[in-house]
């Protein structure tokens, strides 16, 4: 527990402090909630730069230190209004933090995030392990964007709290950093609603669905999407660099659009990259005339810094982007449902979807049919509303950002597959709950007694319906070994029994880990009261943990040798009959990671 939390404080503080550095270096005078997808960006391209260095993610570890500090020492006494806003984001970031947390206190242990509901974390856990030890891990060797397993490397380095624990932290340390990043589009609310729109925001319900599957590269991706949004909203109003500095004021969104790549390779560049097009296409239709022509001129310094800086930092990525077109979920005809049941509704995209699994159709779960369409339908009036809203105010940002995740979407609907069309509605679930709550948290739009109450009461069932998804989330065995996968060569197509720890196997979905570790044979899983005797029939391997000491669980095995907490039996001669155990076969993945 205590090394989740403190994996999540730090890339919080360092994400808060680099972010906000780098937003003064470039003229930002005043306190900025953009500081955290900057800052979270900046992160993921140091801890990548240095992770491989000797001392197995101890310079990165020390890398981020340093600069963390160098951060705080440069922004002493340089930032306007800093106190205030921390007073106004410690409530968010604690509440986003306890949100978070919800998995791990509904399960009432803490462990590996989505077990049995998505095996990805495994994948990325034995990245993980193998950047630490200095190999090469099989996603790497396919560009596979490591940006994030390279601040797990760090945070285990540095801290000592275990991958497992690393990983738990950084992705609870997403929902509250885009939570606080929200708040720059709220600062002008009063508490009351300013609190809960940006948890809203920060965690809609298809967020905080992925946050329970441990898919922490989609939480970032969405945090960076918001953020580029709310930084291009702040060039718009004037907030950016400004006289000697104005040609810097791009950066910042430079260093989003590069931690994009970092966590999610070239297919995150797709959302910011529309984005940028709609916004400026909007803000040059708005102007026109003489007025375009002079926004054109102001634009062009301060846009061909931001690519130039973006270019310096994607170039070295550019070999490993080029690997990645070839991953295989971008094969339409490949693994397309991954662990869906099938499309994914448009509407879930709004928050209001009353089911703890976002997986189900209206109707298949506890709540009837006519719940969903209800709340889609009030859902989809506030949104249009808020468009309305924002473009009376030619606030245009986050606009052109729902417009850009909903070419993504129909793109990735229209020629790619259910999984993928499934994490471009994920993207765009922020947005759109911005847009929605914006005119509520500003005030009464309407200027009528009534009309707050109806934005607030699906503020509060759009919140329900985040903490059905989050308590809904299974958490997995709190420690990781690679020695499970190492097996999977001598053991073949098994079959296999393996024995483990009957709390492993009721409270901590045991048996569906140890199933996707052993991929690719048959397996049939016990506790270990099933040891003595002989053998079951028709086994060949046993797998045993240590712990149950060092004579064979069964007669007439032989010793294999042992493998980390785990023990290899290996029963000779030949198999006469058939095996008595209901064997587990799961599909061996072609790739090291089975979605993208």
């Amino acid at each position: 527990m205590l090394g989740t939390y403190a994996t999540a404080l730090a890339v919080c503080a360092s994400s808060l402090l680099i972010g906000q550095a780098a937003l003064v270096l470039c003229g930002r005078r005043a306190w900025s909630w953009t500081a955290a997808p900057v800052g979270l960006a900046l992160l993921l391209a140091l801890c990548w730069a240095t992770v491989e260095l000797p001392g197995a993610g101890q310079a990165a570890a020390i890398a981020v230190l340093a600069v963390s500090l160098a951060s705080l020492a440069y922004l002493w006494g340089r930032v306007d209004g800093a106190g205030e806003a921390l007073r106004r984001g410690g409530p968010v970031a604690a509440l986003a933090l306890l949100a978070g947390s919800l998995p791990f206190i509904a399960e009432g242990h803490f462990g590996i995030l989505g077990t049995s509901f998505n095996p990805d974390m495994s994948q990325h856990l034995l990245a993980a392990s193998r950047m630490s030890d200095g190999l090469v891990s099989q996603l790497s060797e396919q560009g596979y964007p490591l940006g994030p397993h390279a601040v797990a490397v760090a945070a285990d380095a540095g801290l000592g709290v275990g991958l497992v624990n690393a990983f738990s932290g950084l992705t609870l340390a997403v929902p509250v950093l885009a939570s606080l990043t929200a708040l720059a589009l709220f600062e002008e609310s009063p508490a009351t609603r300013r609190i809960p729109a940006a948890l809203l925001v920060g965690i809609p319900y298809l967020v905080a669905s992925y946050l329970v599957q441990g898919a922490f590269k989609e939480t970032i991706e969405a945090l960076f999407v918001l953020g580029f949004a709310l930084g291009l909203r702040e060039i718009a109003r004037g907030r950016a660099g400004s006289g000697d500095a104005a040609f810097l004021a791009g950066i910042p969104l430079a260093l989003i659009a590069a931690g994009s790549v970092f966590a999610y390779s070239f297919p995150g560049l797709a959302w910011i990259g529309l984005t940028l097009v709609f916004w400026g296409g909007a803000e040059l239709l708005w102007k026109r005339g003489s007025d375009a022509r002079g926004l054109m001129r102001r634009a062009a310094a301060p846009l061909g810094v931001a690519l130039l800086v973006f270019a310096v930092f994607v170039a070295p990525e550019l070999p490993r982007m080029s690997d990645f077109r070839d991953f295989e979920t971008f094969d339409p005809s490949g693994p397309g449902l991954g662990n869906l049941f099938g499309q994914l509704s448009p509407a879930e995209v709004l928050g209001v979807w009353p089911t703890g699994d976002f997986r189900l159709s209206p109707g298949d779960g506890a709540v009837p049919a006519f719940a969903f369409y209800l709340a889609c339908a009030l859902g989809t009036v506030l949104l249009a509303f808020g468009l309305a809203w924002s473009a009376r105010r030619r606030d245009g940002a986050v606009p052109a950002a729902l417009v850009a995740c909903a070419a993504v979407y129909l793109y990735a609907r229209a020629d790619g597959t259910p999984y993928q069309a499934a994490k471009a509605l994920q993207m765009a679930a922020p947005i759109a709950m911005g847009l929605i709550l914006v005119p509520w948290a500003a005030g009464n739009p309407l200027r009528s007694r009534l009309a707050p109450l109806i934005p607030a009461a699906f503020a509060a069932a759009a919140g329900l319906c985040s903490v059905l998804a989050l308590a809904n989330g299974p958490v997995g065995p709190a420690d990781y070994t690679t020695k499970l996968t190492e097996l999977r060569g001598e053991i073949g197509a098994g079959p296999t029994f393996v024995l483990a720890d009957p709390e492993l196997l009721e409270e901590r979905h045991g048996t569906e880990f140890i199933a996707w570790e052993l991929r690719g044979g048959r397996v049939c899983i016990a506790p270990t009261s099933r040891a003595g005797g002989p053998p079951p029939r028709g086994v060949r391997y046993v797998i045993a943990p240590e712990s149950i000491g060092p004579e064979p669980p069964f007669r007439g095995l032989a010793d294999v040798r042992p493998a980390g907490p785990w023990h290899l039996w290996q029963r000779l001669g030949r198999l006469r009959s058939a095996s008595d155990c209901p064997l587990i076969a799961v599909r061996q993945a072609r790739v090291g990671e089975p979605r993208e």
